[in-house]
Order: C-alpha cells, then sequence, then structure tokens
C-alpha cells in the first residue's frame, strides 16, 4: 500500500541518493552515482540482490547481443526511438567492456548472444557487489519500499518498524511486474500513478499463451495432445504472423507446448504482436512451417507418394521425417478426415494454424511491458510530475525479446539515469 497517512517510524535516514531495488538497473545507478563520492544507499525488499538476474542466468548468463547496432536497436520494437540514444552512449560494447572491467572474459554463440566465458551469473554478481561495497554503497536487504509519508519522504518497511529516508534524490529501480517472488511485484504502479505520472498498464512480454480454436472447439489442447506432448519442443520450425497492418514477423527456432498452449524463445520473440492482436481482435494466430527445408513442391509431392500398405503415420515419418509433437500438430488441427485430405495434409505441413486466445498471466512471463511512459520523463530521466525522482530498468516502459536485449537496456537505463542525476544536483 502507499503511505498516505503519518506512520511511526523509529529512525530517519539521510543520505546524497536512494535507490530503490537491487536489481542490475539500480546497481548500476549505484555504482555509477559512487564513484563520483556520493553518499549512496540501496533498499532492497528481498534478502538478496539481483535475484531475478541469478535466476535468468542459470542456462547461461545472456549478457547482450553481437549484432550490428541497427539491427539491435530495432528489438525495442515501439521504443526503440526513445532507447537509442541510451543504447548507443552505453550498449552491447560497452557492457562487454565492463564485464571484462570485473575481471570476466566474454565469449559470442553461434547465435550471436555474448556470454560470460564460464557462462554462470553468480561470480558476475559477487565480483560487481563487492566493488560497489568497496565504493562506500549502504545495502538495506529486507526494506520493503511503501511509498511516500505524509511528510513527502519515502518510507520503507523493515522487519520490525518502518524508516524514513531524507535523501536529495530518489532513483527508483523496481522492475517490473513479473516474477513477484523474486521482487518484481509491480506494487509500486499505483502510487506514481497518484502522484500524476504518466503510466502505461503493465502486460506480459516474453510470456507463453494459450490456444483457441476457430471452429468451436474447447480452448487448450485436446486431452490426448496434452497428456502426449506438453512439455516437448518443436525444433526447427518457422513461425509466421502478420497482423492487421501488413507487418509480417517470420523467424526460424523453436518453442515448446504446454498443457495448454506454447511458450519458449520463438513464442516469446513474436509475443508482443500477438498480445496486441488478441487485445484488439479477441484472438491471434500465426502459421508454423514444419519443414522449412523442403519447398511446398516437395512436400506435396512427397505426400502424395502412393504409400501401399504403410499407414499414414509411418508414411510421414518415412518419406518427410514427421513424426512425435509434429504429426501430433497436424492430427490436432487437422482431425482424423483432414489428414486424409492429401492435398490440404500438404498445404498443412507448410503453414499449420495455430491460434492463441490469451497470453499467461504476467508473473509467469520473463518480463512485462508497460510501467513510467518515458513521455513522463526529462531529458534526465526524472519524472516531471516529481523533481528528484528517477527511474530506470524495467518498471519503465518498454519491452525486448529474450536474448540479452533486456539485460543491456537495464544497464543501459541506469547508466542513464545516474547521469541525469548528476546533472540534476550540479543544477
Amino acid at each position: 500500500m502507499n503511505v498516505s497517512e503519518p506512520v511511526a517510524t523509529d529512525e530517519v535516514l539521510s543520505c546524497d541518493v536512494a535507490v530503490v531495488g537491487a536489481g542490475p538497473a539500480g546497481l548500476m545507478v549505484a555504482e555509477q552515482l559512487a564513484q563520483s563520492g556520493l553518499s549512496v544507499h540501496v533498499f532492497e525488499a528481498k534478502a538478496s540482490p539481483a535475484r531475478k538476474f541469478l535466476m535468468a542466468g542459470k542456462g547461461g548468463l545472456n549478457l547482450t547481443h553481437s549484432e550490428d547496432f541497427a539491427h539491435f536497436v530495432t528489438r525495442y520494437g515501439a521504443r526503440s526511438a526513445q532507447l537509442e540514444p541510451l543504447l548507443r552512449h552505453w550498449g552491447s560494447d560497452a557492457l562487454r567492456e565492463w564485464v571484462k572491467g570485473l575481471g570476466f572474459d566474454t565469449f559470442v554463440g553461434t547465435s550471436g548472444r555474448v556470454f560470460p566465458a564460464d557462462m554462470k551469473a553468480a561470480p558476475l554478481l559477487r565480483g560487481w557487489l563487492a566493488r560497489i561495497k568497496a565504493q562506500g554503497v549502504v545495502f538495506h536487504m529486507r526494506h520493503r519500499w511503501l511509498g511516500w509519508g505524509d511528510d513527502s519522504l519515502p518510507v520503507f518497511q523493515r522487519e520490525q518498524s518502518q524508516l524514513k529516508v531524507q535523501c536529495r534524490v530518489l532513483v527508483l529501480a523496481t522492475g517490473g511486474g513479473s516474477w513477484a517472488r523474486l521482487g518484481s511485484d509491480g506494487a509500486w504502479f499505483p502510487w506514481l500513478q497518484q502522484r500524476g505520472v504518466d503510466m502505461a498498464a503493465l502486460q506480459p512480454s516474453n510470456c507463453g499463451f494459450d490456444v483457441g480454436w476457430a471452429d468451436g472447439r474447447e480452448a487448450g489442447w485436446s486431452a490426448v495432445f496434452s497428456q502426449r506432448f506438453a512439455g516437448q519442443p518443436f525444433k526447427s520450425v518457422v513461425l509466421r504472423h502478420a497482423d492487421e497492418s501488413g507487418t509480417v514477423f517470420e523467424r526460424q527456432g523453436e518453442f515448446v507446448a504446454t498443457e495448454t498452449g506454447v511458450e519458449g524463445s520463438l513464442i516469446y520473440a513474436v509475443s508482443a504482436l500477438l498480445r496486441e492482436r488478441i487485445a484488439k481482435a479477441g484472438s491471434a494466430q500465426f502459421e508454423l512451417d514444419l519443414l522449412p527445408q523442403w519447398s511446398a513442391e516437395r512436400v506435396e509431392q512427397e505426400v502424395l507418394r502412393p504409400r501401399g500398405s504403410r499407414s499414414l503415420s509411418s508414411h510421414l515419418k518415412g518419406r518427410l521425417g514427421l513424426d512425435g509433437i509434429k504429426a501430433g500438430l497436424l492430427y490436432e488441427v487437422l482431425g482424423k478426415d483432414g489428414m486424409a485430405d492429401l492435398p490440404r495434409l500438404a498445404r498443412t505441413i507448410k503453414a499449420v494454424p495455430v491460434t492463441v486466445t490469451a497470453p499467461r498471466p504476467m508473473d509467469e512471463a520473463i518480463s512485462t511491458a508497460g510501467g513510467v511512459r518515458f513521455e513522463a520523463l526529462d531529458a534526465n530521466g526524472m519524472c516531471t510530475a516529481l523533481p528528484g525522482v528517477f527511474c530506470a530498468g524495467e518498471m519503465l516502459d518498454w519491452e525486448a525479446p529474450t536474448g540479452g536485449y533486456l539485460l543491456t537496456a537495464c544497464l543501459s537505463s541506469g547508466v542513464h539515469a545516474a547521469q541525469g542525476v548528476h546533472r540534476y544536483l550540479r543544477g
């Protein structure tokens, strides 16, 4: 809740800068500001910093992406124009140099993604925290921000009492609204909104979706498909989606069938387009090319080839290599009668229609869209409605696919906010 009534506090702490949130954006703000001799205090609701960062790095910490800047910046979609100057000043190359400065080498994977040499997040975080603490930054764990008190001072809930903070600048780096158990719960949203900050509603991003059916079947996979294939991947497929404006998304990759729908890297990459289409029309559709390395003519030729006494399933597996979850999807979409229509089957192999009706809940998403609009900030990253209050990281209204783009923009926005604080305090 936001603190609107007078609260009893045991203590008032004074500092130059109070940073709310010990994720990548907040830590970067603290590091940048502490270098100039400011007294910086970081407040974190959880018992340890950067929990989402550590969780994201469990499978190998994807730091950034090595593609050229012109393509890199387009990954931020509708907010590319706002993030372009931040990323141009401190982007992928700067991030790799920063990691090197912490004593870690990086390498570029076959997909163009950049990783630390040991692939691990924990050693990098330990080194970073040690350097920040050596600069004099003070950390306050288990201090949950409650908004502002009646005297407009930030208030934090400790285990047994509350703390007010008298600071020259407040930097908010509270994360988005996903993975609440790790600290990003979006509780801050109404507090800023009530104080006149222009906000965009939080929405799931890089998320899974529930499937539906145009023929009126109950939403979700059939019981047979779900029981056999939930958790299994669709590998080496091309996903194609065209929106009503004519924008076409087409990319090869893989994703996973869930009990109710789909999720995974290829789905995350198109999630913003699917989410927006669902919001407007109630559903969205994409097509899957199950054999992107084959031409439509070759697929039709093999499907129509006489199969003798062999079953259709054996024929598809033997002639086209289609079995398992890919064959299961064809049966799921076409049904027994549709599978018997061989020309239709051949066409569907190259363009399987999949309808999705709803994104999965926000707390299941990797990240969120929405938050503090860039239009609510001045050129320094400060809220125009709240002088002395700056915002950074995922709580800003932008989104990006996985692949290192999220972390890069969070860190870059932290650098930008810190530089804005410097200008504000000088000013």
